[in-house]
């Protein structure tokens, strides 16, 4: 029988303002490098003030990371430096790979249903790879699998296989899993996960408990971090569950990173922004995928 893991925190977002103004609850960022790697920053920007999230993230650059922005309500434009534009809406994803050096605009709008509710994971690079070409995945919702498992629980797989359903997006460095989990109440789940492998769960609808049936109860807005094992367990209280499982092979490499650039060593972070402000960041032509 496997280990099961144990929660080795529970944590709620803190409020921050990015972009032109755009509040959101930073679940976990700069602080918890090493500790969540190969995973940088995780945003929740749900919001039902359109005051909130319209100002967007306007045109900006990114180099050597992978951003991955899932959005369950509202619609988000983006277009990029390379020619990608498009429109992101209810349970469409988009994953991009900057590499070498992309800029890029992020700006909700109003979509059918007023308000906005979605997520921004920003997952690391290896060394090797923080200055290969820039690659888009823009993947929309029916292209997602949606499983539905003995005891009720419903899977998305955004990334990784379960059972012999392997989501979308495919071909990552750090063997990342992304998982949307829905439970009704009451009802169990439990995931495989390779040990050496960093996991969290991000609750966002209803209330349950992981790993320990004793252990606290999560509910909506928390984040909670896994130690070692390989599974991961969840129970759903009385109104259900839902939450992002998200995993992935840790890189141990040296971080290096300030705004939107993250790299290995303070003298590849000191030129990033030297190129960009000489016009010289943009190295590769995009890669569309």
């Amino acid at each position: 029988m496997s280990a099961v893991r144990a929660v080795r925190e529970l944590r709620r977002g803190v409020a921050t303002l990015e972009g032109a103004g755009v509040r959101l609850r930073r679940l976990f960022g700069f602080e918890k490098v090493p500790g969540l790697d190969p995973f940088l920053l995780l945003d929740d920007f749900s919001s039902d003030e359109a005051d909130d999230y319209l100002a967007g993230f306007p045109w900006h650059p990114h180099r050597g990371i992978e951003t991955i922005t899932y959005v369950l309500r509202g619609e988000i434009e983006h277009g990029d430096s390379l020619g990608n534009a498009g429109v992101i809406g209810p349970g469409d994803v988009q994953w991009m790979t900057a590499g070498s050096g992309i800029v890029h605009q992020e700006m909700p709008r109003e979509g059918r249903l007023p308000g906005l509710q979605g997520f921004q994971l920003w997952a690391n690079l290896p060394a090797a790879e923080k200055m290969m070409p820039p690659r888009y995945r823009g993947v929309a919702a029916r292209d997602i699998p949606l499983l539905t498992l003995p005891g009720g629980a419903k899977v998305r797989i955004v990334c990784g296989r379960v059972g012999n359903v392997e989501g979308p997006v495919r071909g990552i460095r750090i063997d990342p899993e992304y998982l949307d989990v829905e439970l009704p109440a009451g009802a169990a789940f439990r995931r495989e996960l390779p040990a050496a492998h960093a996991a969290f769960a991000y609750v966002f609808a209803g209330s349950g408990r992981f790993a320990d049936p004793a252990s606290r109860q999560a509910t909506a807005g928390t984040l909670a971090v896994f130690g070692d094992g390989d599974a991961v367990e969840a129970v759903a209280g009385s109104g259900g569950l839902r939450f992002l499982l998200v995993s992935g092979r840790p890189l141990r490499e040296p971080v290096a990173w300030r705004g939107p650039i993250v790299m290995n060593t303070q003298e590849e972070l000191r030129r990033a922004f030297a190129e960009y402000e000489a016009g010289t960041f943009l190295k590769h032509r995009a890669v569309m995928g």
